[in-house]
């Protein structure tokens, strides 16, 4: 290959991969729109299945999400799986489990990092005018 022919490629490749990541970001900003304008709340749990105060959450995360079904959005990301990852990126985690919480306008109102319990979560959650 060419002296020249390298920087164009490198080059290239640099500007195809923010313009994937950029696309990733702005498909990721309307998933969330969307769903948070249907519900009072989202509850984003961004973890891994394979940490441990991480599987402690999935009980709450079902309990919140049947209790407060028509109130409150509960989504899991992965961070450590490509589907995931973008999502660590988004929102700054720099640990597992964090939990994003959104008002019904896709604002972030309220953030926690670490095991959450159950009824510290449900006072993140009136503040909001969940019942």
């Amino acid at each position: 290959m060419s002296n020249f022919k390298k920087p164009v490629i490198i080059a290239l490749s640099i500007i195809t991969i923010f313009s994937c990541a950029k696309k990733q970001n702005q498909t990721i900003d309307n998933i969330i729109q969307n769903t948070s304008a249907e519900y009072k709340v989202t509850f984003i749990e961004l973890g891994s299945v394979k940490c441990i105060p991480c599987k402690m959450m999935q009980p709450i995360m079902k309990e919140i999400e049947k209790e407060y079904e028509n109130q409150v959005k509960v989504v899991f990301h992965d961070v450590w799986t490509p589907e995931g990852k973008p999502y660590a990126t988004k929102y700054k985690i720099q640990a597992i489990p964090t939990q994003v919480f959104l008002d019904a306008n896709g604002n972030e109102y309220y953030r926690h990092t670490g095991f959450f319990p159950k009824e510290e979560l449900v006072k993140v959650l009136k503040k909001k005018g969940v019942k």
